[in-house]
C-alpha cells in the first residue's frame, strides 16, 4: 500500500464507527495510530526530500540569472568591438540560459505546489492523529474504570456471600463466649467484706418494703 493510498484511508476513515465494531477497541486504537504515525513520518520524510529539491533547483536558478546577466553585458562588448560573431554567439548563450531559467521556474512552481499538499497532508494527518489519541486515552480510563467497577461488584457479591455470613456468624459466636467467660470468672466465689456489707444494706431495705406491703395488705380492726 502506498503512501498516499494509505493517507486517504486514514484520513477518510470513521474512527468511532470502526471502534464500534471492533472486538477489542484498545488494540485497534493502538494499531490505527501507529500506522498514522507511521505515515506521518513517510509523508514528512516525503515532503523534506521535496524542499531539498526545490533549494537546489533554486540555486541552479541563481546561477543560470547571473549567466543570463553576463551574456546580456558581454553581446554589446562584442557589437561595440566589430565582433558581431561574439555577439551573435553570446546572444545564442543568454537564450539557452534563458530557456532552461523557464524551465526551473516551472520546476520551482511545482515543487512548491508538492510541498503545500505535503504539508496539508501532515496538518490533516496530526489532527487524525491527535484525536486517535484522545480516545485512545477516553478508552483506557473506560477499561479502567469497569475493571474498577467489577472488582467492586465481586466484592460485594463476595461480601453478600454464605462464605461471608458464616464469618459473621462465626465471630458472633466467638463475642457472645468470651462474655459468657467473663461473667464466669466471679461465679461462686466468696463475696469480699465490702460486697457483704454492701448486700446486708440491701436486705434491710427490702425487708422494710416487705413488712411495709404486708401492712397495707393486712385487713384493720373494726372499730
Amino acid at each position: 500500500m502506498g503512501i498516499f493510498t494509505r493517507f486517504r484511508d486514514i484520513v477518510s476513515s470513521n474512527i468511532n464507527a470502526m471502534l464500534d465494531k471492533a472486538e477489542d477497541p484498545e488494540k485497534l486504537i493502538k494499531l490505527m495510530i501507529r500506522e498514522m504515525e507511521d505515515t506521518l513520518i513517510e509523508i514528512k520524510a516525503s515532503c523534506a526530500g521535496v524542499m531539498a529539491s526545490e533549494k537546489k533547483v533554486r540555486r541552479e536558478l541563481d546561477g543560470i540569472r547571473s549567466k543570463i546577466g553576463y551574456w546580456e553585458e558581454k553581446a554589446p562588448l562584442a557589437v561595440q568591438k566589430g565582433r558581431d560573431d561574439l555577439a551573435r554567439e553570446a546572444l545564442i548563450e543568454k537564450r539557452k540560459c534563458t530557456d532552461r531559467a523557464t524551465e526551473l521556474e516551472l520546476e520551482i512552481t511545482e515543487h512548491n505546489a508538492l510541498i503545500e499538499e505535503y504539508q496539508s497532508h501532515i496538518r490533516q494527518l496530526q489532527e487524525k492523529l491527535s484525536a486517535a489519541r484522545d480516545k485512545q486515552r477516553m478508552l483506557v480510563q473506560r477499561h479502567t474504570h469497569a475493571n474498577q467497577k467489577r472488582q467492586a461488584q465481586e466484592e460485594i457479591r463476595r461480601m453478600n456471600g454464605a462464605d461471608a455470613m458464616y464469618r459473621f456468624d462465626k465471630l458472633e459466636n466467638r463475642i457472645e463466649r468470651m462474655e459468657a467467660e467473663a461473667d464466669l470468672i466471679n461465679y461462686g466465689a466468696k463475696p469480699s467484706l465490702e460486697e457483704e456489707l454492701e448486700n446486708l444494706g440491701v436486705d434491710e431495705e427490702i425487708e422494710a418494703e416487705l413488712k411495709a406491703i404486708k401492712t397495707a395488705r393486712a385487713p384493720k380492726d373494726s372499730v
